[in-house]
């Protein structure tokens, strides 16, 4: 038989499902299981929030824990207002203000008088630079000097002879006037008497009239001869002049091949091999006076624009501080750096080039200013300080003005008597509070 013709011989009536014994089942209520249950689930809740609020409390207490600094490593300074002056310290060494350096004015041999280290006074010679070629240049242009004295006293020999000359022609015409004017006072008498002619009565006229031109011609001739001459006479004076110039400019070069100290002071160095050729424009020695020595020091450039030339300094040489002046500052840097030159007010005795000084310069004065002892790290541009406030160091934004070697001027944020934390701070990194430890 088939599954099908199966199915279809059963009676879906005559076989009723089988009952169970879900209507005889009763639900039994355990309060106490409940009960324990809900103890069990409120006990967790409460653990979990003690467990929560002992780790909240274990990082805070942690937190806090690495934010405490002991009290011995800070170092603290009180704001106080008083006077506050603004300075500047920097490094330096002697150098010497006066140490001219000599030449050779001429090619030539070199030869030295003295050695380096020796002292000299002004004037004294030495070194001498023999050159010939300069010699010889003064003594050809000597010799034309003399030949253009001679010419120019010849000139004026000529001078005087060539003015007589005409002075006496000047001269023979006024005599020439003088005899025809007797000439004509004989004829108007012998007119006058009716014993000459007309004729002889108009040619003793015309003869004065003649003598009188001639006169005039001689004189004017005679000025302008004299005008001439004396232009001559100023050409050659002036071409003896420009030659004596010459000579006198020759004759000092002449006589500075013979070096002369130009200070009093000590030979600091010599240029050259004694004996030796050099030419011209050549370094030969130099001279340092002693008695001029001043402070060369260098600065950060940032304090270039505001130190200028006479404020006054104070030089601290082999623990002895001394005054001077600002004598000069540099308008140019070098490696972030300006130099600068401090002018002793009373040079002490026995001071050696190159010998280290520290120098400290006075930019400002100023009274009533709020005020702190300034830290290493501690500048015009920090913007924030730790101020002590009972247990704790609190930053607190500031504003910082001008700064001195060991004071900082407050602008705004301190009052006074606040207890500042000029350590350094920077580990912190920027920490709002920290925790200060006995």
């Amino acid at each position: 038989m088939k599954l099908a013709e199966l199915k279809r011989t059963i009676d879906p009536k005559a076989h009723a499902p089988v009952q169970g014994t879900e209507a005889q089942d009763t639900r039994v209520t355990n309060s106490a299981a409940a009960t324990r249950r809900r103890v069990w689930t409120y006990g967790s809740v409460v653990a979990a929030i003690v467990i929560v609020g002992a780790l909240v409390w274990l990082a805070r207490s942690w937190s806090n824990s690495a934010h405490v600094i002991p009290r011995e490593r800070l170092r603290m300074a009180t704001v106080s207002r008083g006077q506050f002056v603004s300075d500047v310290a920097a490094e330096g060494s002697v150098v010497a203000a006066v140490s001219p350096t000599l030449f050779a004015i001429a090619p030539g041999t070199m030869r030295y008088s003295v050695h380096s280290g020796d002292a000299v006074t002004k004037g004294q010679v030495i070194a001498v630079l023999d050159s010939p070629e300069l010699t010889n240049e003064y003594q050809r242009e000597r010799a034309t000097l003399e030949s253009l004295d001679t010419a120019l006293a010849r000139q004026r020999i000529e001078i005087r002879t060539q003015t007589l000359t005409i002075q006496q022609q000047a001269d023979l015409m006024k005599v020439s006037i003088d005899a025809a004017q007797r000439e004509m006072k004989r004829a108007q008498w012998a007119w006058d008497q009716r014993v000459i002619s007309e004729r002889d009565y108009k040619r003793a006229q015309d003869d004065v009239a003649t003598a009188q031109l001639n006169f005039n011609h001689a004189r004017d001739t005679a000025a302008m001869e004299r005008d001439s001459l004396a232009l001559d006479l100023r050409t050659r004076t002036l071409e003896r002049e420009r030659q004596a110039l010459v000579v006198e400019n020759l004759k000092q070069r002449v006589d500075e091949l013979k070096v002369r100290s130009p200070v009093d002071g000590m030979v600091a160095n010599l240029a050259q091999p004694d004996q030796t050729q050099v030419a011209a424009n050549t370094p030969l020695l130099t001279v340092v006076d002693l008695r001029a020595l001043e402070i060369e020091f260098q600065v950060a450039e940032t304090y270039a624009g505001a130190i200028k030339p006479g404020m006054a300094a104070e030089i601290t040489l082999g623990g002895v501080k001394q005054s001077g002046t600002v004598t000069a500052i540099s308008p140019e840097v070098r490696q972030n750096e300006v130099i600068g030159r401090v002018k002793f007010s009373a040079q002490p005795l026995g001071l050696r080039q190159n010998e280290r000084a520290s120098v400290r310069i006075i930019l400002d004065e100023r009274d009533n200013v709020l005020k702190f002892e300034r830290g290493s790290f501690t500048d015009q541009t920090t913007r924030a300080v730790y101020v002590v406030r009972g247990d704790q160091a609190v930053r607190t934004p500031v504003q910082l003005g001008a700064a001195s070697v060991s004071e900082i001027e407050v602008v705004r944020g301190l009052q006074p008597g606040d207890a500042v934390v000029i350590s350094d701070m920077r580990d912190f990194n920027d920490t709002p509070a920290l925790t200060i430890g006995h």
